[in-house]
Parts: C-alpha cells; structure tokens; sequence
C-alpha cells in the first residue's frame, strides 16, 4: 500500500479550521497522482441537485455548506478529485490521502467537515461491479453518512468501531441494519476513555463476522481521532494500535484500500497513517509510545454494549 495524493487537496482551503490543509502538510512532500474528478462518479450516491449547490457556493467564492463544513473556490474540484483517488486506491490497494474528507457526507447534504462520501461512492462503484464489500471504519466518529446509505443492504457490511456518545450521535449497539441489510450494521460504540485494550476487544470479538461475511474488497474509512491525544474525542488509544490495524487487516483479508477521515492532531497524524500502512504492508513498526488502558467502569460499561451487540448479530453470524 502506498499513498494516493495531490495538491489539489491543499486548496481546498477552511481556514482556521480542525479540518485544514496542515493535516496533509505534516507529513512532508508528498508523490504527486494524476487524478481526474467527475462529476458522475459523485453522482453514483449524490443527488443531482446536492451537487450543484456545492458547486455553486464554491464558485461564488466558498462559505458554509453546514454550520461545520466550510468550502472554498477550489474545494468543488478537490471533493471530486477525493473521490476519485478514492476510486483509484480500490483499484490500486493503496491509500487515499484526500481532503475534504467523507463519511459523514449524505446523498442530499453535508455534514461533519464532509462534502462527498468517498468511501460509499467507490463501495458503491464496486458493489454495481457485482462485488461484495467490507467496510471498516475505525474513525473515532460513526460514519453516520456511510452507514445510513447502506442500512438496507446485505451487499456491504458496514462495521464502526467509535465513541458514543459523541458527534454525529447514532451508531448504537442496538442498530443492526434494517430489511435486506439487517445484520450487515456492525456498531461497536465504546464509551469515552476507552484504551487500547477495549480496542483491540472490540476487533477480534467482531472480526470473524467480517471474515465470515467474505468481502471480495475491503475498504478502510481511516480516521485517526481516536488518539489519545487528539483534539475532538474522548478515547485513548495509542499509535501503536493503527499498526496492529493495518496487521490484522493484511492477516485476514486481500484487496485492500484505505481513504482518509478525520485525524486533528498534525504533530501525531504522520505518525499514525504511518503505522497502519506499515501493518498492512508488513513493515517494521516505526513509531511506538505506551499502550493505554482503561477504568474499570469504562471496560464493564463497554461490555454491556458489546455484548449487546453480539446477542442481536448471532443471529446473522454463526461465527459470533
């Protein structure tokens, strides 16, 4: 895996914004990929009349989509070139390091910094390949976006693993899926101040549903806000564990791809987009600090919701 990037990802310019160019700057100059957005490649979960007033507030020189998604003159371009790349990286099994960023992005509207759903339009472009998909968000918030547009299917097991209660709200235990899709939500919401040790709990618990569900491509909706240290959530989980991530994913399953979330902390964002492709590539770990854990109340909280959601998917995965 390596990274998909451009600079036309720096102009998509929110100002004195947690979601800013400074994210992708941190990690140095980066390789340059050709990369051709189209406004039909949007149009694969957008509707028509979303997409032109994205446009139209960009070309009229930028303000506010939402109260927390801000555009620019160039972030029309740069939301579609994000999907694009998106769509490269499930070709290529690479990582798409792109701004603005997507899950939490409807088919009607904006939400949460987010202007296009990367991850859902190429999950989307594969599915109407004939293919199966995995997606596993592991961004500190519910990919409520991605989530929503998928609920009723049975062709893409959408499995998040986030802080609740935390922004956008949603993504309980309890929320499975509905119609042809239940059984294919996997919600694993943990309770602020969660460590590494209920992180990794939360992966291996639900993994063999993922390897039971045999996606022929897995997507990663790669968000870094879960961090100890970042500035928008309350979980603890070290640098260490985007490693152990990218390992697993590698161990268990082929045809990889990766787009970026969230992730506000620039001194350490480097450093954990670093660590997951290292894993999935099965590279020496790079960077390391003390694994985290968690209070007592916070584990036994967290097992009252897994075990929830284990009791309601068992009936959809003989595995768990």
């Amino acid at each position: 895996m390596k990274l998909i990037s451009n600079p036309v990802f720096l102009t998509h310019d929110t100002g004195m914004h947690p979601e800013n160019k400074k994210r992708l700057e941190s990690l140095g100059p980066l390789s340059v990929t050709q990369i051709e957005g189209k406004k039909e490649h949007a149009e694969l979960l957008h509707k028509p009349g979303y997409i032109d007033k994205v446009r139209e507030v960009c070309a009229a020189g930028g303000g506010h989509l939402d109260s927390d998604t801000i555009v620019s003159k160039n972030s029309y371009q740069a939301s579609l070139d994000a999907v694009a790349a998106t769509i490269l990286a499930s070709q290529t099994g690479d990582f798409a390091l792109v701004r603005p960023p997507g899950h939490h992005a409807y088919p009607d509207h904006s939400s949460g910094f987010c202007v296009f759903n990367n991850v859902a339009i190429a999950a989307q472009k594969l599915v109407n390949e004939g293919k199966r998909v995995l997606i596993f968000d592991f961004d500190g918030h519910l990919g409520d976006g991605t989530v929503k547009y998928f609920y009723n299917s049975n062709k893409v097991l959408y499995w998040s693993i986030h802080q609740y209660p935390a922004f956008p709200g949603g993504g309980d235990a309890d929320e499975i899926g509905s119609s042809e899709g239940t059984g294919y939500t996997i919600n694993v919401p943990l309770p602020p101040g969660s460590g590494d040790e209920i992180y990794m709990d939360a992966i291996n618990t639900f993994l063999p549903a993922a390897r039971e569900f045999k996606p022929d491509a897995v997507a990663l909706s790669a968000g870094f806000d879960a961090h100890q240290h970042d500035l928008l959530l309350d979980l603890r989980i070290s640098i260490n564990m985007y490693y152990k991530i990218g390992k697993i994913f590698s161990e268990n399953f082929t045809n990889i791809f990766a787009t970026l979330e969230g992730g506000y902390n620039v001194d350490l964002f480097p450093k954990c987009v670093h660590n997951l492709i290292d894993g999935i590539n099965g590279d020496p770990l790079r960077f390391t600090e003390n694994a985290t854990d968690s209070t007592m109340q916070t584990y036994y909280e967290y097992e009252g919701r897994k075990n929830l959601a284990r009791q309601l998917l068992s009936k959809y995965w003989k595995n768990l």
